[in-house]
């Protein structure tokens, strides 16, 4: 009797620095709806430049967090009005930019919980944050908390062996800790802190969603063996955190289902469940399927290494975060600035600007370069900090001049690979040996 129900799909979110992402699959992972609100351009009313707000300091970076409410808000009306049904949607989650922070004002978890399905959910909630302007990632204001949290827990390394990571500006902890010095007031005024990505998901959940174990590590707060905030970093960043943090959840936890508000206003099915939303490196080593053993590379602006990683050993160098799939294991994040503009810049200085000539010239020379060897780093490079161009012959003499075209493209492109490489083994990744009598 009535209508046949409607082939089940599944929403995913990005929440990232750019725009908001979604896209809708169904039960055999086909694409079925995929939309995006771009801030600059479809929310000009905010100003910002490439999603954020770059203060005179140069360090200081911001994103105005209506900003994320009202592109949700834009793109559900998009969907609606491009006839999406709603109602089929068994399950929704979601990824966002990592260490961003959001300040829930006290009283704010009411007005979340009843929100008007009459008034799109900016409206209702602009009263809600106690901080308008939320830090992000490209944040680097906070040396000065970062040295402090370090000498409160007894040094970097041992910071590194706790959260999985020596203290970085942008992580999460540094930033909550420049704003109870700076606005101890506003801090008090804040009843709940979330990560972009369990905002993301509170404003579904209408409630707020509970930080996962995965974006949680990104924080240098959590314990990544215990799964348990760390006191001694709590207490070296603002008191009182622990309750304005919430418990720590596994990354694939159903949370509950979506809020009347949602159902009401685009008829969405109560049944629909939240799943915990993740920062969006955890979602990418979750998207791509790793498994045990995998590594996966990305080669972009910057080069980003993801590793499945069972026994780690945090260092001084990379991060160690909770593995979003599996609990019990974890995953490691590099990352090198001299990327791919490193290797254009080679491309065009020595395989006049084409890559068919670059590849050419690479195999045109044998693997290990009869032992030249270089380190390219144009800028200054975070794994290891060194700048400069650095050139070693095979009885490691270091070359002033330049190498021949096709030795040099070689030597970058090995020296590239064998600096990622060492660096996951410093992280405790295994390179498995082939099975000789295989």
């Amino acid at each position: 009797p009535g209508r046949a129900m409607a082939a089940p799909c599944y929403l995913g979110w990005d929440f990232s620095t750019q725009q908001l992402k979604v896209i809708a699959i169904d039960e055999q992972l086909r694409v079925i709806y995929e939309d995006n609100v771009h801030f600059d351009k479809d929310l000009p009313e905010f100003k910002t430049q490439g999603g954020v707000y770059i203060q005179s300091d140069r360090l200081t970076v911001t994103s105005p967090v209506l900003m994320w409410v009202k592109a949700l808000d834009m793109i559900l009306e998009k969907m609606k009005s491009s006839g999406f049904n709603f109602s089929q949607v068994r399950a929704l989650s979601g990824a966002g930019q990592q260490h961003g922070t959001v300040y829930w004002k006290k009283g704010s978890i009411q007005i979340l919980k009843n929100a008007s399905p009459e008034l799109p959910l900016h409206q209702s909630l602009k009263a809600c944050f106690s901080v308008s302007n939320s830090p992000i990632w490209m944040d680097s204001s906070t040396t000065s908390q970062c040295s402090a949290l370090e000498k409160a827990v007894g040094g970097a390394q041992h910071l590194a062996s706790i959260t999985g990571s020596r203290a970085y500006e942008r992580f999460t902890g540094n930033q909550i800790a420049k704003i109870y010095s700076q606005n101890p007031e506003v801090y008090v005024q804040t009843e709940r802190i979330s990560l972009v990505s369990s905002f993301a998901a509170s404003l579904f959940l209408g409630d707020y969603a509970p930080i996962d174990y995965s974006d949680g590590s990104g924080m240098n707060l959590l314990q990544i063996w215990e799964k348990v905030w760390s006191v001694s970093c709590l207490d070296a960043c603002a008191p009182g955190l622990e309750e304005k943090l919430g418990c720590p959840v596994p990354s694939h936890s159903v949370l509950g289902p979506i809020s009347p508000y949602f159902t009401q206003r685009y008829g969405f099915s109560p049944d629909c469940k939240i799943v915990a939303f993740t920062g969006d490196n955890p979602a990418s080593l979750a998207g791509m399927r790793l498994q045990e053993g995998d590594i996966a590379i990305s080669l972009g602006t910057s080069d980003t290494l993801f590793l499945w990683i069972q026994d780690p050993t945090p260092a001084l160098e990379g991060h160690i975060l909770c593995n979003p799939v599996d609990s019990q294991t974890y995953m490691a994040l590099l990352c090198f600035k001299n990327g791919s503009l490193m290797r254009e810049r080679i491309r065009d200085n020595c395989a006049s600007g084409s890559w068919d000539e670059f590849s050419k010239a690479l195999s045109s020379t044998v693997a290990g370069n009869n032992g030249n060897l270089g380190f390219y780093f144009d800028v200054m490079e975070i794994t290891p900090e060194a700048v400069g161009i650095h050139r070693f012959d095979r009885d490691n003499r270091k070359v002033v001049s330049d190498f021949p075209k096709e030795v040099e493209i070689r030597a970058l492109i090995e020296g590239q690979f064998m600096a990622k490489r060492i660096h996951a083994e410093k992280l405790g990744y295994k390179v498995s040996k082939y099975d000789e009598k295989a």
